[in-house]
């Protein structure tokens, strides 16, 4: 979206140093372009990601990724 393909490490480098939820970035809504989760130790796993998006009202299909025809951002 930002014009700049294959700078996805970038962007994980900004989100890594970010303090998160106590004033950063809130990483837990980046999520990859087909909609699947975050893998490993990102916020915690997949299983506290999704807890995080489904507060804010994100939806999820039944594969488990985002809905991304609803719940994408336009830049």
């Amino acid at each position: 979206m930002m014009g700049e393909p294959r700078k996805a490490r970038y962007v994980g480098f900004a989100m890594h140093s970010s303090p998160g939820m106590k004033g950063g970035v809130p990483c837990h809504r980046v999520i990859f372009a087909d909609g699947s989760l975050a893998p490993g130790f990102a916020f915690g796993g997949p299983e506290e990601q999704r807890r995080m998006l489904e507060a804010e009202g994100v939806g999820f299909l039944p594969s488990g990724k985002v809905d991304m025809s609803r719940f994408s951002w336009e830049a």
